[in-house]
């Protein structure tokens, strides 16, 4: 073979190897699988098992099952196993996670085990996908509902909150001819002006009223309110009186202090001093809110929005407006959180999993059935989202736009099992004391300085402050 005729076929042989490269290049470019968690083409990607658990009843597991056929659908090539703990929850994950025996996911609760497995290193970091995600960030979820062991280490997302308002019988209202309460956050009643009300409804079984000198207390028919003395009710008069449960700087216990002093106090002074509102011991008699209320065995009482399921129930004339205010108008938040762990072998799948529990049209029944509340922003500033689960619907009376969702965008404070660290064994102290003040034994003052020492011991710091 001469050079020029071998030059010929060297030549051609690398045109073909240069075409077929970039035939491969083209087929890659427009063929290939794609690979990112988000896509919902399969493609050749590789079959994936996910496993969560969830605790709650049927109805409240029911929007997670939605939720996954929704998951599934977009990521065919993932399965999802939902494990529902109906009972003992903590006590069981924590003995399947010690058994490495792990979901991939699980809902969590701030006030139990999730900070602890946190400080464990088990949770994912979940900052890490909202900084690159295009369908989320913190921005576009309702404030208060992420979860951190300390600021950027987001462990945990709410799946729905909750906060508080306060919910009234309006027929008791008209029938004593009682301006009922405002909705209106800017038109809230100040504490002094929601006692003097709280008198006028409290009756008596001679038909006095907490305001007449002839007022029998120990023989009550009609409470006027109803303020349990469990830590998320008071918690929100502890805020909207400046107080907290620990200072700012997270070196010392807060509850001693005055401005959460004077909030317990005003709330013992309810039972105590007006006779207004019942007290532990009383309030063995008071049955739930939608049957205290639809009964006037309560003219008014402050509970979380999950309320509203059960009042829409009970079929009778109920509203809901805004709690009153001591100094600033607040709402404490509080929600469960789903957690990835870090063990997952599909972290980003996991993600989209995640991100679908969170989106609200698989929750919708649960949204106007009126137990639960939408996570992102947008359900509650773009008209058309917030009317599918507001409008005419029995468990959203006509206050509760204002008094529950503006008030939760814009007056809201994390619950301080968030933020506070090691909250529960300081409130295994706080508790005790307060039994007396709330059964008029002790003040305030008195029951939360005699167990300030101890409770200072158990002072570890905050979670949303950089040590």
């Amino acid at each position: 073979m001469s050079q020029p005729r071998k030059s010929v076929f060297i030549t051609l042989a690398l045109v073909l190897m240069l075409a077929a490269v970039l035939s491969a290049c083209s087929k890659s470019d427009t063929a290939s699988p794609d690979t990112s968690a988000s896509s919902g083409n399969s493609g050749s990607k590789e079959n994936i098992k996910l496993r969560m658990t969830v605790w709650g009843s049927p109805e409240e597991v029911a929007p997670y099952k939605k939720a996954i056929q929704n998951f599934e659908a977009k990521h065919t090539n993932v399965k999802v196993e939902l494990q529902h703990i109906a009972a003992d929850y903590d006590t069981k994950l924590t003995t399947m996670v010690a058994g490495n025996d792990v979901p991939d996911i699980a809902m969590m609760e701030s006030g139990t085990i999730a900070f602890p497995m946190a400080e464990q290193g088990k949770f994912y970091n979940l900052q890490e996908f909202l900084d690159t995600d295009a369908d989320i960030s913190p921005d576009t979820l309702v404030p208060n509902i992420t979860y951190s062991l300390e600021p950027g280490n987001v462990i945990g997302i709410g799946p729905g909150p909750e906060s508080f308002g306060l919910f009234y019988n309006e027929d008791i209202f008209k029938e004593a001819g009682v301006e009922p309460p405002p909705s209106n956050v800017a038109d809230a009643w100040t504490w002094d002006e929601f006692v003097e009300v709280a008198k006028k409804l409290t009756v008596d079984m001679n038909g006095k009223t907490a305001a007449d000198p002839d007022f029998d207390p120990a023989k009550i028919k009609q409470y006027g309110a109803n303020i349990s003395t469990w830590w998320g009710v008071y918690s929100n008069f502890i805020y909207s009186n400046g107080g907290d449960f620990i200072s700012a700087d997270g070196k010392t216990f807060g509850l001693n202090q005055p401005e959460a002093v004077e909030a317990l106090q005003k709330i013992s002074d309810l039972m105590n001093v007006h006779h207004v509102s019942p007290s532990p011991v009383q309030s063995k008699n008071i049955p739930a809110t939608n049957v205290a209320l639809q009964t006037k065995k309560v003219a008014m009482t402050v509970d979380g929005q999950w309320a509203s399921a059960g009042l829409a129930q009970s079929k009778f004339n109920f509203n809901v407006g805004v709690m009153p205010v001591m100094k600033e108008p607040v709402t404490t938040v509080v929600c469960g959180m789903f957690s990835i762990f870090k063990s997952t072998k599909h972290p980003q799948e996991t993600w989209e999993l995640l991100k679908a529990l969170l989106d609200p049209e698989a929750s919708i029944d649960m949204l106007t059935a009126g137990t639960w509340m939408p996570s992102p922003k947008d359900w509650y500033t773009d008209p058309a989202l917030l009317a599918k689960w507001t409008e005419n619907l029995d468990a959203r009376p006509s206050g509760y736009k204002e008094a529950i969702v503006d008030v939760i965008l814009t007056k809201g404070h994390q619950t301080p099992t968030g933020y506070v660290k090691n909250f529960n064994n300081i409130m295994d102290l706080v508790n005790p004391a307060l039994d007396k003040v709330w059964l008029g034994q002790q003040t305030a003052q008195e029951a939360m300085d005699s167990i300030a020492a101890k409770a200072q011991a158990q002072i570890k710091g905050r979670r949303d402050i950089k040590e």
